[in-house]
């Protein structure tokens, strides 16, 4: 049975041509009345993936730790709206806000702003942050001026992406068509237009078939947050899946029930993401009046950041007061975060402030052989250890 966006997309298709995947991504994640992301919970072990928040609040404890430290470190403006796009069910921002209690004048200062356009996941928030009185905004834009602190979990991955062939006459955009039987089929625009849109254009002797991508609405976005943090001052943590680039290859994919599947199977129904090229947010927002940490060109592994923010620390604490079997998932989640063969390498974090700020922590120069860091806020007891082991 066809899905009910793919039929739209496959009437559009046949009335106006193919349609790049940018706009495709767009439609199967947030068409209006069949998106992905605005029909349903997509999270945890009954939905599709599951994302780090959800394997353990080790992880937004973490990051409420980072978020409070950048707020001392640049003086505790007041007010400073604290900003999470996409964030999901709440649960990163509730973990860090509960880590976060006892930082005195933090919870006082903060205006609570969730990007979020799914009405879904916007009740979950509300169940999830009561005490907090979010605002919900359907775009950065939308959110008031001012000092900022924003940290973004897998959110950039889900953003729309152009691809670029490259095909014995030069570049040209990939696009999706129709096939001879009229489905979805990718397929090549011949014309010129996608020439100057890759930093690969100028890079001889990649051979015919290589994909290059670029993401103009997260460049567009980090520079958005550069404007901002140039203005006003502020820290942003962005944390998702990717690379220092730029880079070959074709990283689009989809996922339905924690499986892959195919990109073109039943748009509206999975999970479309890609890679985040690092490098490219960075140097929009460094475009923008942003520093970016630790640099241009350079990430840093989430696993190191946990590490240096106090996680493996944090992971004994609540060790120290549970059954053995409790402990035993609290040393799985650990690893899972933080291993180099699980979560710690492959998902990527770079951190942007406004000029002359400190350097946030777990982006000093070198963080494996960095000096011991000044104590960071103390998450405190927390609630009893949460950790879940589904595959992200």
């Amino acid at each position: 049975m066809t899905a009910p966006l793919e039929t739209l997309l496959i009437r559009r298709i046949a009335q106006a041509g193919p349609v790049g995947i940018a706009a495709f991504m767009a439609e199967a994640l947030g068409h209006p009345r069949h998106g992905y992301y605005i029909t349903r919970d997509p999270l945890g072990v009954e939905g599709d993936f599951t994302t780090a928040p959800e394997i353990s609040q080790m992880f937004g404890e973490m990051l409420g730790v980072w978020l409070a430290d950048a707020w001392i470190c640049q003086g505790r403006p007041n007010p400073v709206h604290l900003v999470e796009p996409g964030p999901g069910r709440g649960t990163l921002m509730a973990d860090a806000l509960r880590a976060t209690a006892r930082v005195p004048g933090f919870h006082t200062a903060i205006r609570l702003h969730l990007v979020e356009t799914s009405p879904v996941l916007r009740r979950r928030q509300a169940a999830a942050l009561p005490a907090f009185a979010p605002q919900w905004h359907d775009n950065l834009a939308d959110v008031p001026e001012g000092p900022l602190l924003l940290v973004a979990n897998e959110f950039f991955d889900a953003l729309p992406i152009r691809q670029f062939i490259r095909t014995p006459a030069g570049w040209a955009e990939r696009k999706v068509g129709l096939d001879a039987a009229g489905r979805l089929a990718f397929t090549v625009d011949p014309g010129p237009g996608g020439a100057l849109l890759t930093p690969l254009h100028q890079i001889p002797g990649i051979p015919p078939g290589a994909i290059a991508e670029t993401c103009p609405a997260g460049m567009a976005l980090t520079a958005e947050i550069g404007r901002r943090l140039a203005t006003h001052g502020g820290a942003a943590l962005i944390i998702d899946y990717g690379y220092d680039g730029p880079a070959i290859g074709d990283t689009l994919q989809a996922v339905r029930a924690h499986r892959p599947v195919p990109v073109l199977d039943a748009p509206g129904t999975a999970d479309l993401t890609a890679h985040v090229d690092f490098t490219a947010l960075a140097r929009a927002a460094a475009d923008a009046g942003a520093t970016c940490h630790p640099g241009i060109g350079r990430s840093v592994g989430q696993g190191a950041l946990l590490r240096a923010l106090g996680i493996e620390a944090r992971a004994a604490t609540l060790a120290a007061r549970v059954t053995p079997a409790q402990q035993d998932a609290i040393g799985a989640a650990l690893d899972r975060l933080t291993g180099p063969d699980a979560m710690g390498r492959l998902f990527r974090a770079i951190a942007l402030t406004g000029p002359g700020a400190p350097v946030p922590a777990g982006f000093a120069p070198e963080p494996e052989t960095a000096s011991e860091p000044e104590p960071k806020p103390d998450p405190g007891p927390g609630p009893e250890p949460r950790t879940q082991g589904a595959s992200s």
